[in-house]
């Protein structure tokens, strides 16, 4: 347990039986459906929906950019998990539709992909009797590091309130290898790290956001005004309410 209260048995359980409880209300006998990179948050998301519902009803979805030079690691989660999986390559139609826009931004040309895979992954759950399984974690989510309509999609969210560091740990429990919870986190698309792109590490942010405390007050500064900039995509979208009533199912 962490100093400030963080039982990784207690969480891992009561997450498998959220997962179960969600399942049993939204989807009884549906297949959990996600998109595996080889990351952290997909093997762990991947990882208790196999403890949760068994093997059998988690299936992933491979889904290199023409080329991914670290794809075997996904392999290689979905042969240790033993799931099923298909592999489909969204080279193609990314190039597509960026050749079709006019003058596009570098950060609009980075969040196409995650949100053809999101694309994909809806595409194959819903020819399969699926749930999609959204992998962000806290820590992303809180900088805005996610992509809206793309990765931060999903019918349900096992990991959204879990730091970087409590997600390595629950993997961990779960008995994934280093090679999983380990790697060094990447977007896979703009050829950097997170940390790199972030201008901080994931262990200072994980502190901050559980204590309150960090020393750096630049890196304070910047992850306050991340927060604020992106909290929008926590939210619910904005919808305007009327004053008309509604009488269907009172």
């Amino acid at each position: 347990m962490t100093d400030y209260g963080f039982d990784v048995k207690k969480e891992t359980a009561n997450v498998v039986k959220w997962i179960q409880d969600f399942f049993k209300e939204n989807g009884k006998g549906c297949n959990a459906v996600l998109g595996i990179s080889g990351g952290k948050d997909s093997s762990v998301a991947a990882a208790l929906c196999v403890k949760a519902l068994g093997k059998d009803r988690v299936f992933g979805v491979l889904m290199p950019d023409n080329t991914q030079s670290d794809i075997d690691v996904s392999y290689d989660l979905c042969r240790f998990l033993d799931i099923k999986y298909t592999v489909i390559n969204i080279g193609e139609a990314k190039n597509a539709i960026i050749k079709q826009l006019d003058n596009p931004s570098n950060q609009t040309v980075i969040n196409i992909a995650p949100r053809i895979r999101m694309a994909t992954v809806y595409a194959v759950s819903q020819s399969m009797n699926g749930r999609v399984v959204n992998t962000c974690n806290l820590s992303e989510d809180w900088v805005g590091y996610s992509t809206r309509y793309g990765d931060a999609a999903g019918d349900f969210s096992p990991l959204s309130h879990f730091t970087v560091q409590e997600v390595k740990a629950i993997g961990k429990e779960l008995g994934l290898s280093d090679k999983f919870t380990e790697k060094t986190p990447s977007d896979g698309l703009c050829g950097k790290t997170d940390e790199d792109n972030l201008g901080f590490t994931y262990k200072e942010l994980d502190e901050y956001i559980r204590t309150g405390h960090i020393e750096n007050l630049e890196h304070k500064k910047l992850i306050d005004a991340k927060y604020k900039a992106n909290r929008f995509k926590l939210e619910l979208m904005p919808a305007y309410e009327n004053d008309i009533k509604v009488k269907a199912c009172q």
